[in-house]
């Protein structure tokens, strides 16, 4: 028999719960909308390769930012990396809607760097964008230093000084 002190325990534990699941899936959502317009769109495009894969059975959600830089050159471009992290949610793939979307804790990160340029705030075909991401855990040395690579070299072809060794926020 369950006492009417147990009861109020168990509502409370079960309110603590949900209030923080839901501050977790605000946390993940304030995370991508304090992103700077541009570096959001590098988000969507590896979400949207993302789930373009047949073996992902979750929804993801931007985690957290690891590096991000961008070079201005001038004349309304700018070449931006970002190296981020993306984390599992409980729903599935194809979630359109990510409000309900809570974090999964057993699943590891993805870890992805994008670069790209834009031409007034849109993402420019040319040179084609890179996207690399990967579980976290199976990431080299290797990996990153070709992703280091190839995104000075998309700078470098625009006459650019390196993306790597700007400061950015």
């Amino acid at each position: 028999m369950v006492s009417g002190s147990d009861r109020i325990m168990v509502a409370s534990l079960l309110l603590l719960c949900s209030l923080g699941a839901s501050v977790f899936t605000s946390s993940a959502q304030e995370a991508y909308d304090g992103l700077p317009e541009t570096f959001r769109k590098g988000v969507d495009l590896a979400l949207e390769k993302l789930s373009s894969h047949s073996g992902i059975q979750h929804h993801f959600l931007f985690f957290k930012s690891v590096a991000q830089s961008d070079i201005q050159p001038g004349f309304d471009v700018i070449f931006i990396y970002h190296h981020f992290f993306l984390k599992a949610t409980k729903c599935p793939k194809g979630t359109t809607d990510s409000a309900g979307c809570h974090f999964r804790n057993d699943r590891p990160l993805i870890d992805c760097a994008v670069c790209y340029k834009t031409f007034r705030g849109d993402i420019e075909q040319e040179p084609k964008p890179y996207i690399h991401c990967v579980h976290k855990p199976s990431l080299t040395e290797e990996m990153k230093t070709t992703r280091v690579n190839h995104c000075n070299t998309l700078a470098y072809n625009s006459g650019s000084p390196t993306l790597l060794a700007s400061i950015g926020n």
